[in-house]
């Protein structure tokens, strides 16, 4: 077939890999525009953009593609059979979704009808989800609303939205690749989606890193997971951001000790109860935080200003943190 490809982070580089290694005509790839990143804010282009052109494909980045004439007369001269989208970042208008005879289809990152919008893995991590998914769907002019052809899931276990960011791109990519005969031939299924079950994910901001630790520890928990790797969850220790990359829930012999190590931060601060987010232990195994309802959660990877990410065993070897300190 003749596919126009369109997508921009790393997650839809294995669609677009999947399709040219198919042998399919992929005579354009639509990005985002190239955008300063790292330290020094030089322009770098997307991983979408970079692989096609390792792959010998044409590029385009358009600033905006509503009223954009010059890309709908290209996609138009072009004719594909099918226009394939992946976490693109901006949405179609309807002159562009009417030109492909097979339609546009979409790899979104949810079990949809939940979560449509621009960050459904990590809102999903952060709500608790035990199992996360992609959606492959027909697109129509409103946000992630189309018929629904067919759906792949994982569970979530404790990998962080960069580990499942991975997965579910490789899931989306075979799911893909197991539709298209079914696609081309008018066969997929569509699938309408129940409008009354949506949920939406908005953007990720970087205040949503901010931990709250008068929230149960679970909660706790799926934030840092959630922002993994960015924008990372985050606290203060001190007068200094920490930087939370990896955490854990208590083993059952932790558990056990709970009790009597609540009890001894509350005397340590005179009080009924520790403060949420106050250290309660910090040993080899990771630091203990008081969390909301008496709970408690284990960190286990963090990272100070001008300091590397390490775990918290080889961080207690030159810092020491007292058993009391509150973080906020």
């Amino acid at each position: 077939m003749k596919i126009v490809y369109m997508g921009t982070p790393e997650f839809a580089v294995p669609a677009l890999d999947a399709l040219a290694a198919a042998g399919h005509e992929i005579p354009l790839v639509l990005a985002k525009p190239d955008m300063p990143r790292d330290r020094g804010k030089k322009l770098q282009a997307c991983p979408v953009k970079a692989r096609a052109l390792e792959l010998g494909l044409e590029v385009e980045t358009p600033e905006r593609l509503k009223g954009d004439k010059s890309i709908e007369e290209k996609l138009r001269t072009l004719a594909p059979d099918l226009i394939v989208v992946a976490a693109y970042g901006m949405l179609l208008p309807k002159a562009i979704l009417d030109i492909p005879r097979l339609g546009c289809i979409n790899i979104h990152g949810s079990l949809l009808p939940e979560y449509r919008g621009a960050a459904p893995i990590q809102r999903a991590i952060l709500e608790g989800k035990e199992e996360l998914g992609v959606t492959l769907m027909y697109m129509e002019e409103a946000l992630d609303a189309g018929d629904m052809i067919a759906k792949a899931s994982t569970p979530a276990d404790d990998k962080t939205s960069d580990e499942l960011f991975l997965e579910l791109a490789q899931l989306g990519a075979e799911l893909l690749m197991e539709q298209l005969p079914l696609i081309e031939a008018g066969r997929a299924e569509r699938i309408p989606q129940d409008d009354s079950r949506a949920s939406w994910a908005p953007r990720i901001e970087k205040e949503d890193g901010k931990i709250d630790f008068s929230e149960p520890a679970r909660a706790v928990y799926c934030r840092v997971k959630a922002m993994n790797s960015w924008p990372s969850a985050y606290c203060s220790l001190g007068d200094r951001v920490m930087k939370v990359h990896k955490a854990r829930l208590l083993t059952p012999s932790e558990e056990q000790e709970l009790p009597g190590l609540l009890e001894n931060a509350a005397k340590l601060q005179n009080a009924a109860s520790p403060a949420p987010g106050t250290v309660l232990k910090a040993d080899k195994k990771g630091l203990v935080i008081a969390c909301g309802e008496g709970e408690a959660a284990v960190f286990t990877n963090i990272q100070l200003p001008g300091k590397k990410a390490m775990d918290v065993s080889a961080f207690l070897l030159g810092n020491k943190i007292e058993i009391g300190t509150v973080l906020c």
